[in-house]
C-alpha cells in the first residue's frame, strides 16, 4: 500500500483541509484527515504530498498525434482556410517534417503525459496518399507508452470515404491491425453522400466489434441530418456508448428548440461527444450535463499545418474551454476540469454520467475503488489551478508517479 500525506482533495477554498491518500494495487483505496504529525518521508510507500491539491488526471481524447509539429522549427501557415485547403495543406507537406510520424507522435505524448494527461484517444490518418503509413507510426508511439497511459486509436479517414478509392480497404486494415474505433468526417458536406459514407463506417464497426467516432463539422440543419443519421444507425446498431461525435457544431449554430430536440435524440442512443474548445462552435455543457451525455475535452491538432495553437498542455486546454464559454463562476470551471477529467474516461470507456459527484465516483472519479491516477501541484484551489497553470506537476498512473516537472522518470525534458 502507498500513502499520500497532506495533500488537499480538489478543493474549493484555499481553507480545504488535508487529507491522507492510501492507494493500493492502483487505485485509490481510503481518504482520511491528515495526520497533525505526519509520519517521515522513508521510502516509495509514503510520498508527502507538502499541502498541493490533488486533480484527477486529464486526457486527451480527441488528438492527432501524426500531424503535430511540437518541437520543431516554425513554420508558417500556408492553408486557404477551407477545410478541403487544410487537408490537402497537410498532404502536400506532412512528409516535411524534421521527425519522423512516430517519433514526432511519442514527443506529443510525452508532453500531454508531463502535463497531467494519463488518457489519449488519437485519430491517426488513413487515405490513399499516406496508405497506412501515418496509422503505423501512432500505433507505434502509443504502445510504447501503454504502460503510462490509457490509449485508443481511431483509423481516421480524413479526405473522406467515398470521394477517394480504396479508403474503405484501408480502413479495414487497420481495424484488422488493431484500430479501435473507425472514423468518419462530415458525410453530407464533404463526401456529399451520407449514405454510402455513413454505410462504410457502421458496416466496419460492426464487421470488427469496434467502436466509432466521426468528426463533425456540418453546421446548421446539415449538421442536424447527420446527427439523426448516427444516432438512428446507433440504435439500429445496438451501439450505445460506442459512438462518438467530435466538434459537432450543429449544436451551436441552431435554434435552442432544435438543440433541446436534437441532444434529446443523442442521449436516447447514447451517442457522447467531444470539443477542443474552439473559438467559434462551443458546446451547451449544462445541457448536455441535463441528459448525461458523456462529453470530452481534446486537444486537436496542435502546432501543425492546420494552424500554430496547440501545445500538449491539457491543463492550459482546460483554461481554453473555461475561456471560451465565457465562465467566471467557480463551478462552472470546476465543470471544465471534470469535463477534461472524468468526461475523457466516460467517452473512452463508453459509459454514461450518472450523476455521482467527483468524490464519490468509484469508477472515473476521486474515491474509493477508482484508479489512483492523478496530478499533484501547487495551486490555492481548482479553479486557481485552471487559471495559473503551475508548470511544476507530479503525474501519477495507477498510484505510480510517471512525470515531475516537465520530465518523464527516464529524465526526457519537454520544454
Amino acid at each position: 500500500m502507498t500513502t499520500v500525506k497532506n495533500v488537499r482533495l480538489f478543493p474549493r477554498v484555499p481553507e480545504a483541509p488535508a487529507v491522507d491518500v492510501e492507494i493500493s494495487e492502483g487505485r485509490f483505496s481510503g481518504f482520511s484527515p491528515a495526520a497533525d504529525a505526519p509520519a517521515p518521508v522513508t521510502g516509495p510507500e509514503v510520498i508527502d504530498g507538502a499541502g498541493r491539491i490533488l486533480l484527477p488526471s486529464l486526457g486527451d481524447v480527441h488528438a492527432h498525434l501524426d500531424s503535430n509539429r511540437m518541437g520543431q522549427t516554425f513554420r508558417p501557415h500556408t492553408a486557404d482556410g477551407t477545410l478541403h485547403g487544410y487537408i490537402m495543406n497537410d498532404r502536400e507537406n506532412w512528409r516535411s517534417g524534421e521527425r519522423s510520424v512516430a517519433a514526432q507522435a511519442a514527443y506529443a505524448i510525452e508532453t500531454i503525459i508531463a502535463s497531467g494527461g494519463t488518457r489519449i484517444r488519437s485519430h491517426a490518418q488513413v487515405d490513399a496518399d499516406c496508405g497506412l503509413e501515418r496509422f503505423h507510426g501512432v500505433k507505434e508511439a502509443l504502445a510504447a507508452h501503454a504502460d503510462v497511459l490509457d490509449i485508443q486509436i481511431v483509423a481516421f479517414p480524413q479526405a473522406g470515404i467515398v470521394r477517394e478509392r480504396g479508403v474503405r480497404e484501408l480502413l479495414d486494415a487497420a481495424l484488422s491491425e488493431g484500430a479501435d474505433l473507425v472514423g468518419g468526417l462530415d458525410p453530407l458536406l464533404y463526401d456529399r453522400d451520407p449514405v454510402s459514407h455513413l454505410d462504410v463506417v457502421f458496416d466496419l464497426a460492426e464487421k470488427h466489434g469496434k467502436g466509432i467516432d466521426i468528426h463533425l463539422h456540418e453546421a446548421g440543419t446539415a449538421g442536424l441530418f447527420s446527427l439523426e443519421e448516427i444516432a438512428a444507425r446507433t440504435r439500429a446498431a445496438g451501439m450505445d456508448g460506442q459512438v462518438t461525435v467530435s466538434h459537432a457544431f450543429a449544436l451551436n449554430t441552431n435554434p435552442g428548440s432544435e438543440v433541446g430536440r436534437i441532444l434529446d435524440v443523442l442521449a436516447d442512443a447514447g451517442v457522447s461527444l467531444t470539443t477542443v474548445a474552439p473559438a467559434k462552435g462551443v458546446l451547451p455543457q449544462a445541457l448536455i450535463a441535463e441528459r448525461s451525455i458523456a462529453l470530452g475535452l481534446g486537444e486537436d491538432g496542435q502546432r501543425d499545418y492546420w494552424g500554430p495553437y496547440g501545445d500538449g498542455d491539457l491543463l492550459r486546454r482546460t483554461w481554453q474551454l473555461a475561456f471560451t464559454n465565457g465562465f467566471r463562476r467557480d463551478a462552472d470551471i470546476e465543470g471544465c476540469l471534470d469535463i477534461a477529467s472524468r468526461g475523457g474516461a466516460r467517452v473512452m470507456a463508453g459509459a454514461r454520467p450518472d450523476g455521482t459527484e467527483l468524490l464519490d465516483d468509484d469508477r472515473f472519479g476521486l474515491a474509493p475503488g477508482a484508479p489512483a491516477d492523478f496530478v499533484l501541484l501547487d495551486a490555492d484551489t481548482v479553479t486557481s489551478a485552471i487559471m495559473d497553470c503551475p508548470t511544476e506537476r507530479d503525474v501519477f498512473k495507477a498510484g505510480r508517479l510517471i512525470a515531475s516537472g516537465g520530465r518523464l522518470l527516464d529524465g526526457t525534458r519537454l520544454s
